[in-house]
């Protein structure tokens, strides 16, 4: 999966996801534009070990709450190399409250921040990969709860799903142009979020419920963006894979003989 010569915009990269993205991206030779909120106390450790692995990356602060803001990100990233090969979008808000007690507010700026965002950027560089000749890959960060609903979580879970359906008209619409669209499902993943939400206890024992026995980690789903991004994925468009260690057929998991 040789990516050399290719530039990624990786959102979200300070750490979990987006942070797995950028390294697996880097260690198959990309060059790097790192993303995620101003004032992240994380994404210069990113970009730091990034630099390690001998590949070129640059950080752009951005809050992609506003439509203003994605589209400064995406001039800013484009301005860096006039290329852009790869996106990976990864936005990551959440909110967790009962429906009836759901902010109008926070269900606005969680679709804001995965599914307009998502749009507006995904857009913007899909125009710049138009314009290179090259084609491209765009890879969306989805997740299992697009299919599972949730109980108290239930903008994420509607933005995700318009993740979904956006990336496979998208990939009808530029297959022409060479540009592959994908999207990743992850199931419960391993990260720093993770562990400020729930126990160590919690944690082993939902792992111990997977038909793998384990959470996922940043890199198994890196290591996914890294193959999709790559010429082996080339006849891939409009997937929807789900990198979730059989979380949603947790509830058939053979018995131990």
């Amino acid at each position: 999966m040789d990516l050399e010569h290719k530039v990624a915009l990786v959102t979200g990269a300070g750490q979990g996801i987006g942070k797995g993205c950028a390294v697996q991206l880097a260690k198959q030779g990309a060059d790097l534009i790192l993303n995620d909120r101003p004032g992240s106390p994380t994404v210069q450790q990113t970009a730091l070990e990034i630099q390690e692995l001998g590949r070129q990356c640059t950080v752009l602060e951005a809050d992609v709450f506003s439509r203003e803001s994605s589209l400064q990100l995406v001039a800013d990233a484009i301005a860096w190399k006039s290329q852009i090969d790869i996106l990976v979008s990864n936005p990551a808000l959440t909110h967790h409250a009962d429906f009836l007690e759901f902010d109008i507010d926070r269900f606005e700026q969680i679709i804001q921040s995965t599914l307009i965002s998502g749009f507006v950027m995904s857009q913007q560089i899909a125009k710049q990969m138009v314009k290179q000749q090259t084609g491209g890959k765009i890879i969306f960060i989805s997740s299992v709860h697009a299919e599972m609903p949730v109980a108290r979580s239930i903008a994420y879970g509607a933005a995700k799903a318009g993740l979904n359906h956006m990336a496979e008209t998208m990939a009808v619409e530029l297959a022409r142009h060479h540009i592959n669209v994908n999207v990743i499902e992850p199931g419960w993943i391993d990260t720093p979020g993770e562990r400020t939400l729930f126990s160590e206890e919690y944690i082993q024992e939902q792992a111990t419920k997977l038909p793998l026995g384990r959470l996922g980690t940043p890199d198994d789903i890196g290591s996914t963006v890294a193959f999709l991004a790559s010429s082996s994925a080339d006849y891939i468009t409009g997937a929807i894979l789900r990198v979730d260690g059989g979380f949603v057929h947790k509830h058939c998991r053979a018995e131990k003989s």
